[in-house]
C-alpha cells in the first residue's frame, strides 16, 4: 500500500474516532504577497511584532530581542530579597523608630545595652521576613515546576525532541500532545484531525470548563507530520503583547500568500489540549509576553480600617514619647546646670559633654535622644507581627468551618487573604450579583411561547414560594416561626398539602417521572409529537429547529449508552438543547461545516444543516445568529436574543405574534424566569452571496476599524426578521438565600442587587428573596423617550433623571408612616447618567434612604462604578459578592470581595479576598466569624497599647525620680522578654480564641453584629480609655512600690532594696497586672488561654530563678535576686498581690457597673446563658431573641412584621367600629 493511501486511511480513522467538531467554518481569502516589499497591512504602534517561523535564533538578538519563555511570579530573587524585604519591613513607621533606636544603642548615650534593643527588632523583623521568604519560596517552586515542563520541539531537519519550557524561543515549532498544556502562545498550524481542528480547555484562563474549538488555516493543513517542517518557512506580523484573551490581529505570510489570522487560530499558554492526539504550532509570544502573564496583574492593595487607625494611634504615642522626652531633657539640663556642681561624687570638673554643667543645653539635647530610646517601650514593637500571626490563625478557622462546607460541590470557605478578617465584622452594605450568586446558574427549560400561544403548565420556584406564602398569610398564622419552613426545599414525597384555617386545602402535586436535568417543562400539547396537531405546526417546527441548530455547543456521545451530552458555552444554551431533544429534535453531531439533527417528528429522519456563517453572542450584541442551508438548498437565518434586540429588528410581516409574545414575556418575567426571543429569515442565494462577500471583506480587514465594520455588515443582515416565539428558563434560587438575606437584614446590613437581567426578572427575584414585598413603594428610575425632542437629548435625559431623583427624595422625606418602605429600581441606561459627576451624589442620597436597591441591565463596569460610589460616598465598609468574570470589577473595587465558586468559572474567586460555595455561607462568614474577628482584633490592639503604656511610663517615672538620670530601673533581659515572650502568647490567644458568645447565639441574636459597623470596641473613646487605664496602672505600680521599698527594710537582716530588687519587684507587678487584666477581658476560656496566661506568669518566675543562678558576668545585679533577696521576703509577695488587685480594681468596677446598669447586648446574653435561663425559661429566651434584631424593612421577617401590623390595624378598626355602634345604641 502506498504512503498516500496509508495516510488517507489514518485520516479516516482519526476522523471516525473524533467526537467533537468545529463550528467555525468561515474561510479567509488569501492575498498575494509582494515578493519585493514586505506586507504593510500591520504597521504602527501596537502592531510591530515580527515572527520568523522555524528560525528561533533570530529573535533573541537585536533588533527583535524577544524575552525567553522563563516566567517568574515571585516578589524576590536571591539578589533582591534582602534589600526589598528590608524595605517592606521598614515602610512601617514603628520599625523605623526601633531601627534608629537600635543604631543609637551602639553609642554612649544609650540607656540600654545594644543587645536589648537589637534583639527584639531582629526577632520581629526576622520573623516577618521569614514569612515573606516562605511564601515567596512556594511561588518559586511552583514557577520552577512550570518552567521545567517539557514539550516536543523542532530541532531541525524534521527531527523533534523534548525541551524544557523555559528554553523555548519565539519562532520555535512545537508539537503538543493530548492533555498537555500549551507552553506559550502558539499559532495553530495543524492537528491530528485532517480538518485541522483541536479542542482546548481554558479553565486556567477563565475558569470555564466547557471545551473551546480551534481550527488551523487551510494553507498549513499539509504540515501534518514531523518531516513536513524540515523546510518550513513563514513570517507572522501581528499585534504587540497585550492582555486581551479574546482578540488577536495578525497576518501569516506563507508561500507568497498572505493569510489573515484571528483568535480561533491562537492557542494560549496554560490552556490544555483535550480530545486531540496532537497539534503543531509556532510560538508567537513567550514568557511574560504571553497573554496569560500579561493578565497576571496584582490585586489592589486593601487595608482594614483598624489597621489604618493603628497608624494614627502610633502617631499619638509618638507624640507622647516626644513630649515626655522633652520634659526629661529639660529636667536633665536643669539638674545638670544647677545641681551637678554640688554633686561632688560625680566629679563635675571631669564631666564629658554628655553631662557638662558648662554646656547644659548640649547635655539636654543628648539626653533627649537617650530619653527617646528609654521610653521606646511605649511603642509596641511586636504588635504588627502578633496581628499577622493572629490573622493567619483566624483565617485557618474560617477555612476549616464545617458549617460553611458545601457537600454538593465539595468546596469549603476559603480566606484568600487574612488582612481583612476584622473588616468582615464591620460591613455596612452588600452589593450582590444575581445570576449564580442569589440564583444557581443551573437552567431549567420551563415554559415557552410559540406563535402567540403560551406552553408549559409547571410553576417556577418563585411562583410556588409566593403561593405558599400567600396561603400562610390567608391562614392567619404569620408568626415568626413560619419562616422555619423552607419553601425552596424539595421533599421526596409526591405531593404536599397546605391546609388553611378556613378548611380549604391547596395541594401541590409533584411529578413522579424521573427528573431530567435542565428540563422541567410540562405540557402534553408539545410532548410526544402532539405539537403536530396544533394550529401552527410550521411555526412550531421552526421554533424547535432554532433550538437545535442556533448554538455553539459540542455534542459528546457516550459510547456505552449512546446518550448525548453537550459542552455548551452557557447553561441557557445547554437547557435549550436538552429541550429540543425532549421535543424530538436531537442535536447529535457537528463537523467543521455542518450540524446534524435527528428529528423524530413529523417524519423520523436525520437532517444536515450546513453552517454558512456563525455570528456569536456578545454582551454588546445580546443576540446570536447562524446562517444555514438545509438539504433542499434553502438558506435560512436563525436568530435568538434579548427581546429588546429582536423586536427592534422585526419586519412588518414578522410582527404577527409580537403583542401576544410580549404579554407572555412579561408573565414569565413576573415568575422570575429568564427569557429569549427567537426569530428567523428566509434568504435567497443572491442576497446571501452579496452580503457574504461584504462580510468576508470586513472580516479580513486589518486595523482598528475591523470590529466596527464587521458589526455594521452583520447588523444589515439581522433585519427584517420573523418572530417565532420566546423561551423561558428558570435560574433557581440557591438553597438558603431567603433565610440568609433575612438574617443579614436583621443584622442591620443593607443589600443592593446589581444584575444584567431585565427589570421584570430582577424584581421578581427580589420578591422571592424578600428584598421586595407587597406594600413596599417602588421608585423606578428610567430614561425618557427622546425621539420627539429637538434639543440636546443627553441634557434632556440628565435633567429628567435629576427630576425623578429629586421628586423621589422629596417623597421619602414627606412620608410620615415610620413603617413605610421604599425600593429603588434603576436600569443600566438610566444608571449611566446617574453615575455622572453632577448626578451621582443625588442618586446615592436617594439610594441610601431606600430599604432596597436593585440595578438592572448593568454592565461589569457599571457594577464597579456603583461599588466605588457606595464605598467612597458613604465612607462605610462595602462587601461585593459575585461568581462570574463580569463581577471581578466590583469584587476588586469593594473593601471586601467575596467570590462564589459557581458555574460561571473561577475568575471571581481568583479576584476575591474570601470565597464561599454558596451565598448562604455569607450569613456565617459575617454574623459569626466577622463579629468574632472584629472584637478579637479590636480588643487585642487596645490591650497591646494598654500594656505598653503601663510598662513604658514606669521608666519615665523612675528617671524623673532619679533626677532625669537616663537610668533604667529594669535589667536589659527583662526588657527583651516583656514583649517577645512574657506578654505575647496571652494576647495572641485573645485574638484567636476569644468568643463573647457562641456561634449559634450569634445567629440567634443577629443584632450583635452591629457592634462592628458602629465600631463600639475601637472608637477613640474606648482607645483613650484603655490608654488611661495603662496610665493608671503605671502610676500604681511605680508609686506604691516606691512608697513601700524606698526607706524601709524588706529582709530580716535589715537590708533595704537596691535598684535591682526594686526593678524586679516592679516588673513582677507589671507581669501580674497585665496578665490579670487580659483574663478579665476574656469572656471565653479554653485550656489554651489558661496555659498561655498562667504559663506566662510561671515563665517569668522560672526565668528569674534560672537567670539569677547564672554567672554574675551574665546576670549582673540580678544574681540570686529571687532565691536569696526577694523570695524569702513576705513583703515582696504581699506587694505583688496588693498592686495587682489595685491595678485591676477600676476595670473590674467598670465592668460591674456596666453589666448592672448599662449592659451591652452580649452582656445580657452571657448572663442568660450563664444562669441557664435559656433552658429554664424558654419564653424569656424567645422574647430576648425577638428583641435582638435590627429593625429592618427587607427580609422575610419584615414581611411578617408588616402582615402583623396590617392584622392589628384591621382588628383595631373593627373594634373601633363595634365601639361606635354600641355607643350609638346606648
Amino acid at each position: 500500500m502506498s504512503r498516500g493511501k496509508i495516510r488517507a486511511k489514518l485520516r479516516q480513522e482519526r476522523l471516525r474516532w473524533s467526537k467533537l467538531y468545529t463550528f467555525n467554518c468561515a474561510r479567509s481569502n488569501a492575498e498575494p504577497a509582494d515578493a519585493t516589499e514586505p506586507f504593510n497591512g500591520l504597521q504602527g504602534p501596537g502592531f510591530s511584532r515580527t515572527v520568523r517561523c522555524n528560525q528561533p535564533g533570530l529573535h533573541g538578538r537585536k533588533p527583535l530581542s524577544y524575552p525567553s519563555n522563563y516566567i517568574s511570579t515571585t516578589k524576590y530573587n536571591i539578589i533582591t530579597f534582602f534589600p526589598k524585604a528590608i524595605f517592606e519591613q521598614f515602610r512601617r513607621v514603628a520599625n523605623v523608630y526601633f531601627l534608629l533606636a537600635a543604631i543609637l544603642s551602639l553609642t554612649p548615650i544609650a540607656p540600654f545595652s545594644a543587645v536589648s534593643m537589637i534583639a527584639p527588632l531582629a526577632f520581629v523583623v526576622g520573623l516577618s521576613m521569614a514569612k515573606e521568604a516562605m511564601e515567596d519560596w512556594s511561588r518559586f517552586m511552583q514557577d520552577m515546576k512550570v518552567n521545567k515542563r517539557k514539550v516536543s520541539t523542532h530541532k531541525g531537519n524534521g527531527i523533534f525532541g523534548y525541551r524544557q519550557w523555559h528554553k523555548i524561543l519565539v519562532g520555535d515549532v512545537v508539537k503538543v500532545e493530548k492533555d498537555q498544556f500549551f507552553p506559550a502562545d502558539l499559532l495553530l498550524l495543524s492537528s491530528s484531525y485532517e480538518d485541522g481542528i483541536c479542542y482546548v480547555e481554558t479553565m486556567n484562563l477563565d475558569g470555564e470548563t466547557n471545551l473551546k474549538v480551534k481550527r488551523a488555516m487551510d494553507a498549513t493543513l499539509p504540515l501534518e507530520d514531523d518531516m513536513a517542517f524540515k523546510d518550513f518557512n513563514a513570517t507572522i506580523r501581528c499585534e504587540d503583547p497585550n492582555p486581551s484573551l479574546y482578540t488577536f490581529v495578525g497576518n501569516l505570510e506563507y508561500e507568497k500568500q498572505v493569510y489573515p489570522l484571528d483568535p480561533s487560530q491562537i492557542l494560549l499558554r496554560d490552556s490544555k489540549l483535550r480530545n486531540t492526539s496532537y497539534i503543531y504550532g509556532v510560538v508567537i509570544f513567550t514568557g511574560h509576553d504571553s497573554k496569560v502573564m500579561q493578565n497576571s496583574t496584582e490585586s489592589p492593595s486593601k487595608r482594614s480600617s483598624i489597621e489604618s487607625k493603628m497608624d494614627s494611634i502610633i502617631y499619638v504615642l509618638f507624640t507622647l514619647l516626644v513630649l515626655i522626652s522633652m520634659i526629661s531633657s529639660i529636667g536633665f539640663a536643669v539638674y545638670t546646670k544647677y545641681g551637678m556642681p554640688h554633686w561632688w561624687y560625680l566629679q563635675p570638673k571631669n564631666a564629658s559633654s554628655l553631662y557638662s554643667p558648662s554646656m547644659p543645653a548640649l547635655s539636654g539635647i543628648f539626653h533627649f535622644v537617650t530619653a527617646l530610646i528609654l521610653y521606646g517601650y511605649l511603642i509596641p514593637i511586636s504588635l504588627y507581627v502578633s496581628i499577622e500571626v493572629v490573622k493567619v490563625l483566624q483565617a485557618m478557622f474560617i477555612n476549616q468551618d464545617i458549617q460553611m462546607y458545601d457537600e454538593e460541590s465539595g468546596k469549603p470557605a476559603h480566606a484568600r487573604t487574612s488582612n481583612l478578617n476584622e473588616e468582615l465584622g464591620q460591613v455596612d452594605t452588600i452589593l450582590s450579583d444575581k445570576t449564580g450568586t442569589l440564583t444557581c446558574n443551573q437552567m431549567d427549560f420551563l415554559k415557552c411561547s410559540i406563535a402567540g400561544v403560551s406552553y408549559g403548565v409547571g410553576s417556577s420556584e418563585v411562583e410556588i414560594a409566593a403561593a405558599k406564602h400567600i396561603a400562610s398569610e390567608i391562614s392567619g398564622s404569620p408568626g415568626h416561626n413560619c419562616f422555619q419552613a423552607d419553601y425552596w426545599d424539595k421533599k421526596d414525597d409526591k405531593s404536599s398539602v397546605i391546609e388553611l384555617e378556613s378548611g380549604v386545602t391547596c395541594r401541590i402535586e409533584k411529578d413522579s417521572k424521573t427528573k431530567i436535568n435542565g428540563f422541567s417543562f410540562k405540557d402534553d400539547r408539545l410532548l410526544e409529537g402532539n405539537w403536530t396537531k396544533e394550529l401552527n405546526p410550521g411555526t412550531l417546527l421552526m421554533f424547535f429547529r432554532i433550538l437545535a441548530v442556533c448554538h455553539t455547543a459540542i455534542p459528546e456521545v457516550d459510547e456505552e449508552t449512546g446518550s448525548v451530552t453537550y459542552e455548551a458555552e452557557s447553561p441557557d444554551e445547554g437547557a435549550f438543547l436538552i429541550a429540543a431533544r425532549e421535543f424530538g429534535f436531537e442535536f447529535y453531531r457537528r463537523t467543521q461545516a455542518s450540524v446534524f439533527v435527528r428529528e423524530s417528528y413529523p417524519n423520523p429522519s436525520e437532517r444536515e444543516f450546513k453552517i454558512l456563517n456563525l455570528l456569536e453572542f456578545s454582551s454588546k450584541r445580546k443576540r446570536m445568529t447562524v446562517i444555514v442551508q438545509d438539504e433542499s438548498g434553502q438558506i435560512i437565518l436563525l436568530c435568538k436574543g434579548a427581546d429588546s434586540m429582536i423586536f427592534d429588528r422585526l419586519s412588518k410581516n414578522g410582527k404577527i405574534y409580537e403583542a401576544d409574545t410580549m404579554k407572555h414575556l412579561n408573565e414569565y418575567g413576573e415568575a422570575g424566569l429568564r427569557t429569549l426571543a427567537l426569530a428567523y429569515k428566509m434568504l435567497d442565494e443572491s442576497e446571501y452571496s452579496t452580503w457574504n462577500a461584504e462580510f468576508l471583506r470586513a472580516k479580513t480587514t486589518i486595523g482598528p476599524d475591523r470590529d466596527a465594520q464587521l458589526e455594521q455588515v452583520v447588523d444589515t443582515m439581522e433585519r427584517e426578521l420573523v418572530l417565532v416565539g420566546a423561551t423561558a428558563v428558570e435560574d433557581k434560587l440557591q438553597k438558603g438565600v431567603p433565610q440568609c438575606i433575612d438574617k443579614l437584614a436583621q443584622a442591620g446590613l443593607k443589600i443592593w442587587v446589581l444584575t444584567g437581567d431585565k427589570m421584570e426578572t430582577a424584581i421578581n427575584i427580589g420578591f422571592a428573596c424578600s428584598l421586595l414585598r407587597q406594600g413596599m413603594k417602588q421608585i423606578s428610575i428610567s430614561t425618557m423617550n427622546t425621539d420627539f425632542l429637538n434639543q440636546d437629548a443627553k441634557k434632556a435625559i440628565q435633567d429628567n433623571i435629576l427630576l425623578q431623583i429629586t421628586n423621589a427624595s422629596q417623597m421619602i422625606k414627606l412620608e410620615k408612616d415610620p413603617h413605610a418602605a421604599f425600593a429603588l429600581i434603576i436600569d443600566g441606561k438610566a444608571l449611566s447618567y446617574a453615575l455622572e459627576d453632577d448626578l451621582k451624589h443625588h442618586f446615592l442620597g436617594l439610594a441610601v434612604d431606600c430599604a432596597s436597591v436593585i440595578c438592572c441591565r448593568v454592565s461589569p463596569k457599571q457594577k464597579a462604578l456603583v461599588t466605588r460610589l457606595v464605598k467612597e460616598g458613604t465612607g462605610k465598609i462595602t462587601l461585593a459578592v459575585g461568581d462570574g468574570a463580569n463581577d471581578v470589577g466590583m469584587i476588586q473595587e469593594a473593601d471586601i470581595g467575596v467570590g462564589i465558586s459557581g458555574v460561571e468559572g473561577m475568575q471571581a474567586v481568583m479576584a476575591s479576598d474570601f470565597s464561599v460555595a454558596q451565598f448562604r455561607c455569607l450569613e456565617r462568614l459575617l454574623v459569626v466569624h466577622g463579629h468574632w474577628c472584629y472584637k478579637r482584633i479590636a480588643q487585642m490592639v487596645c490591650y497591646f497599647f494598654y500594656k505598653n503604656i503601663a510598662f513604658g511610663l514606669t521608666l519615665f517615672y523612675f528617671e524623673a525620680y532619679t533626677g532625669f538620670s537616663g537610668q533604667s530601673v529594669y535589667e536589659d533581659w527583662y526588657m527583651i522578654l516583656f514583649n517577645v515572650i512574657l506578654t505575647s502568647l496571652p494576647v495572641i490567644s485573645l485574638g484567636v480564641f476569644e468568643q463573647d458568645v457562641p456561634s449559634d447565639v450569634c445567629l440567634q441574636f443577629p443584632a450583635l453584629y452591629q457592634q462592628g459597623p458602629k465600631n463600639l470596641f475601637f472608637d477613640w473613646r474606648r482607645i483613650m480609655a484603655w490608654m488611661a487605664n495603662g496610665l493608671y496602672s503605671s502610676l500604681i505600680v511605680f508609686f506604691i512600690n516606691i512608697g513601700i521599698f524606698r526607706a524601709q527594710a524588706f529582709r530580716s537582716d535589715g537590708q533595704t532594696a537596691d535598684m535591682a530588687a526594686m526593678g524586679t519587684v516592679m516588673f513582677t507587678c507589671i507581669i501580674w497586672a497585665v496578665n490579670m487584666q487580659i483574663s478579665l477581658t476574656m469572656s471565653h476560656f479554653t485550656w489554651m488561654q489558661h496555659l498561655f496566661v498562667w504559663g506566662s506568669i510561671a515563665t517569668w518566675y522560672l526565668f528569674l530563678f534560672g537567670y539569677g543562678f547564672m554567672s554574675p558576668v551574665i546576670s549582673g545585679n540580678a544574681f540570686h535576686v529571687l532565691s536569696e533577696s526577694l523570695g524569702p521576703a513576705p513583703i515582696y509577695w504581699m506587694t505583688t498581690f496588693a498592686i495587682t488587685v489595685a491595678c485591676n480594681v477600676p476595670y473590674f468596677a467598670h465592668l460591674s457597673y456596666q453589666r448592672l446598669f448599662h449592659p451591652l447586648d452580649h452582656h445580657v446574653i452571657q448572663e442568660i446563658k450563664g444562669l441557664r435561663k435559656d433552658l429554664m425559661d424558654e419564653h424569656m429566651w424567645t422574647r430576648e431573641r425577638s428583641k435582638a434584631r435590627q429593625e429592618t424593612k427587607i427580609g422575610f421577617t419584615a414581611r411578617v412584621d408588616a402582615k402583623i401590623r396590617h392584622l392589628k390595624g384591621k382588628l383595631q378598626r373593627k373594634v373601633s367600629s363595634l365601639g361606635g355602634i354600641s355607643s350609638m345604641a346606648s
